[in-house]
């Protein structure tokens, strides 16, 4: 082993480390795979993440159009798989609400789970449902993906120059109240600059790329960067194919590095962090980083790129526990 691979390899140990979106409860909730059993398919399972040294995991609920039920009753039954899982992996995972319980696990050499929502179709309109999501354990909030709803539009929508509505202006709000993180993915540009204005703490963008180098429409401007890391908020670089170039099914390290090199100059060292979208797009994938298990590869990647072992550390998770300190 090299001495830079094991500078690398000393790096990633002691760092936190945390994924700001993965969409694997939904492949459980399915009955695909079992979080706790390693497994072939897909991305994610908490023992390939215990292999790549992840810390911290943002699962996201999500509405599925030809799944039956209400928005509720669609992410009750996610909560229920949340917990199911919990229980029965609890050797292997437990559960954060806050920023002291992903160092406890850090110590516990233990993966931790955020419960986090991705589009407020489940709240129904109702600020009630979000206070018991609360209590349930919800502590990130996407207020859209890519469809409008009562909340807001998402990007797909972006022609019509809508932002947030009534409710979700009342969202944003009591979010801010009850120590929500807010995450700006897949929200129409309007919907982002009514979000900047309102608030008054860091926001987070938990998977997308820059749009200067490819211009997707869920990726994001300068500008948009600019905003958010005035804020105190982070951004989390996203190992998908569609939001890097040509390709939607395939990619490579240096091409997300090349995103990462540009977050890090516009928006500096405190506002970037990791969003793989684990199980999010199928079986697209960044070649060097197709499952959570190959999380080193990144900081290899960095360190090669000259990156300071202290910045890296931010890069991985520091900035991310940042926010939650704050927030939660």
């Amino acid at each position: 082993m090299s001495a830079d691979t094991q500078n690398a390899a000393a790096i990633h140990r002691r760092s936190i480390i945390i994924d700001g979106h993965c969409d694997t409860l939904g492949r459980v909730f399915e009955g695909q795979r079992r979080l706790g059993e390693r497994s072939s398919l897909g991305q994610f399972d908490l023992q390939r993440a215990q292999e790549g040294g992840l810390t911290l995991e943002f699962m996201a609920t999500i509405l599925g159009d030809q799944r039956p039920g209400s928005g509720s009753r669609q992410t009750l039954q996610f909560i229920d798989v949340f917990y199911q899982e919990l229980e029965a992996y609890d050797h292997l995972a437990t559960q954060a609400t806050t920023a002291d319980d992903v160092r406890r696990a850090k110590e516990e050499g233990k993966v931790t789970l955020m419960l986090s929502m991705e589009g407020a179709e489940g709240l129904e309109g109702d600020l009630r449902l979000l206070r018991t999501y609360y209590r349930l354990g919800l502590r990130c909030l996407g207020i859209t993906w890519n469809r409008r709803n009562e909340a807001a539009d998402g990007v797909p929508e972006r022609a019509t120059g809508g932002g947030l509505t009534q409710f979700g202006r009342a969202l944003v709000k009591e979010c801010s109240r009850l120590g929500i993180l807010l995450d700006l993915s897949h929200l129409a540009p309007r919907g982002v600059e009514d979000v900047l204005a309102m608030v008054d703490g860091p926001v987070i963008v938990t998977h997308a790329n820059c749009h200067a180098l490819w211009p997707h429409p869920r990726n994001l401007t300068d500008a948009q960067m600019e905003a958010i890391a005035r804020t105190g908020g982070v951004v989390g670089f996203s190992a998908v194919p569609l939001f890097l170039g040509e390709d939607r099914d395939r990619s490579d390290l240096p091409t997300l590095f090349e995103h990462v090199d540009h977050m890090l100059r516009v928006m500096g060292e405190d506002a970037v962090g990791l969003g793989m979208d684990f199980d999010g797009v199928d079986e697209s994938r960044v070649i060097g980083i197709e499952d959570v298990s190959m999380l080193p590869n990144l900081t290899n990647g960095l360190l090669e790129r000259g990156y300071s072992p202290a910045v890296i550390s931010k890069i991985l998770g520091g900035n991310l526990l940042r926010v939650m300190d704050s927030v939660l």
